[in-house]
């Protein structure tokens, strides 16, 4: 790759794992703090714990992330880490039928297109932006000069 590649495949990588940070330090915690989640009534105090500490984790993470792909310093590592968190979430979202879990809010909607939710549709779309970053990002050559 030229230098000009490589800047770009950072930029790429850093718009990707940025787009990441924004929605889930940002975008879901907004959305999350409402009655069908973090102030719902009916869930017990305990799950509401439990989703106040997703969301600090969750935000968090994609800081870090961030911060090692923005300053080029280790951006495989942050591009991992965003795609923890995605696939993390594929994974809640796909299992959801062996635990009971469901994307349907508490009064049975959800937002949805052609009867995918639309969170699934954003992750998935997500987690292949970061993909395409991880191949395609540049392994540091101190890596490639121990042999790692």
């Amino acid at each position: 790759m030229t230098i000009l590649e490589d800047l770009l495949m950072l930029k790429f990588a850093t718009t990707s794992v940025g787009l990441s940070a924004i929605i889930f330090a940002v975008l879901i915690p907004v959305l999350e703090l409402s009655s069908t989640h973090l102030t719902n009534p009916d869930w017990p105090s305990h799950t509401r714990l439990h989703e106040a500490w997703q969301l600090l984790t969750n935000a968090a993470i994609s800081a870090l992330a961030l911060g090692c792909v923005w300053t080029a310093r280790a951006p495989r590592i942050g591009i991992s880490l965003a795609l923890m968190i995605c696939v993390s979430f594929l994974a809640a979202w796909a299992l959801g039928p062996v635990y009971g879990g469901s994307m349907l809010h508490s009064d049975g909607t959800q937002m949805a297109v052609g009867g995918v939710n639309v969170a699934v549709i954003l992750v998935i779309a997500l987690t292949a932006l970061l993909v395409v970053s991880l191949w395609k990002a540049k392994v540091p050559s101190i890596v490639l000069k121990r042999g790692v």
